[in-house]
């Protein structure tokens, strides 16, 4: 197996990735749901929530973020094939490459600039996440 210079496996460091991922993805959740809840109406139940997530426009943005954390539990996830070490820096380049917000930018990168500039929670947990990012070494 190809193992980083850092002791971390390929499998490993996509672990952290995703852990991070998904902090922020629940904090991204959030931050959408009160905002929502503020502007729409209020969610009732986490089935009502979940069938929001899913199919409403409100929360489309989110399900780029969803499907990378999904992609990397099913290479995780694949024991016919472990994770490389080229694997592990073709996630963490994708992921660096989503995590850029932009003002003017389009569906992601500008849903997540706005959450960032009405939401503390999310700007610390976007630091937190590049942070992770930035220590994680495939190669």
């Amino acid at each position: 197996m190809n193992t980083p210079a850092d002791g971390h496996s390929p499998a490993e460091i996509l672990t952290d990735l995703r852990n991070a991922l998904l902090k922020l993805h629940k904090t991204l959740l959030d931050s959408e749901r009160a905002i929502y809840e503020r502007d729409v109406e209020r969610i009732n139940s986490p089935g009502q929530f979940l069938g929001l997530v899913m199919d409403d426009p409100w929360f489309a943005y989110l399900r780029e973020l969803s499907r990378l954390v999904v992609e990397i539990d099913e290479r995780i996830d694949d024991r016919k094939d472990p994770v490389t070490g080229q694997d592990a820096t073709s996630y963490l380049r994708r992921a660096r490459a989503l995590l850029m917000p932009a003002e003017n930018g389009r569906g992601f990168e500008k849903r997540y600039f706005e959450a960032m500039q009405r939401d503390p929670n999310v700007v610390l947990a976007h630091a937190a996440t590049t942070r992770v990012i930035a220590g994680l070494r495939a190669n």
